[in-house]
C-alpha cells in the first residue's frame, strides 16, 4: 500500500493521455471526411490518426487498464465500498469499446473504405465526453444517481440531434 499513491497518480495521467486520444482522433476523422477531396491534406491527417491511436491512445489505455487493476488488487475492498466502482468499471469497459471503435474505424479511413460523414464522427466525439462526466462524478461522488445519468444522457442525446440538424458544420477553408 506504499506504493499505492504513485500508483494512482500514474493511472491518471495514464487516463488524462487517453482520453486525450479520445477526444482527439475523432475530430480528426471529422477533417479527414470533409475534406477526403484534398488529398495532400488526407495525407497528412491520415498519418496523425496513426499515430495518435497507435503511440498515445492504445498505450494509454493499457496503462490505464493495468494500473487500475493493480489499484484493485491493492485495495479489494473498494468492490464492496457501492455501486459506484461497478457503474465506473461498466463505463470504463464501454471506453475501450469505443477506443477499438476508433481503431476499426482508423482502417477504413486508411484504406479510403469509411462511408460514415463528418457529422457522424463529429456527434461520435461527443461519447467519451458523456463517460468521462460519469467515470469522475461515480469517483468523487461515490453514488450512482440515475436521474444525473439520465439527465447526461438527454443532454448527450439534444447535442446530437444539433449536430445532424444544423445548417453549417464544417469551416470553409481548412
Amino acid at each position: 500500500m506504499q506504493y499505492y499513491t504513485w500508483i494512482l497518480t500514474f493511472h491518471i495521467i495514464a487516463l488524462m493521455s487517453w482520453m486525450a486520444m479520445l477526444f482527439y482522433l475523432p475530430r480528426l476523422y471529422v477533417y479527414h471526411m470533409e475534406h477526403f477531396e484534398k488529398k495532400q491534406f488526407v495525407e497528412v491527417v491520415k498519418i496523425q490518426e496513426f499515430k495518435i491511436y497507435k503511440y498515445i491512445g492504445l498505450p494509454a489505455m493499457l496503462a490505464t487498464i493495468i494500473s487500475g487493476t493493480v489499484m484493485l488488487y491493492l485495495n479489494p475492498s473498494i468492490m464492496q465500498s457501492g455501486i459506484w466502482m461497478h457503474a465506473k468499471l461498466v463505463t470504463v469497459v464501454l471506453l475501450i469499446l469505443y477506443t477499438f471503435s476508433l481503431g476499426y474505424y482508423r482502417v477504413k479511413l486508411e484504406n479510403d473504405e469509411c462511408t460514415k460523414s463528418g457529422n457522424f464522427f463529429r456527434a461520435y466525439n461527443e461519447l467519451p465526453t458523456l463517460l468521462a462526466i460519469y467515470i469522475v462524478t461515480f469517483v468523487i461522488v461515490k453514488k450512482v444517481f440515475m436521474l444525473f445519468i439520465l439527465s447526461f444522457l438527454i443532454l448527450y442525446i439534444f447535442i446530437i440531434y444539433k449536430i445532424f440538424t444544423s445548417k453549417k458544420n464544417t469551416i470553409e477553408g481548412v
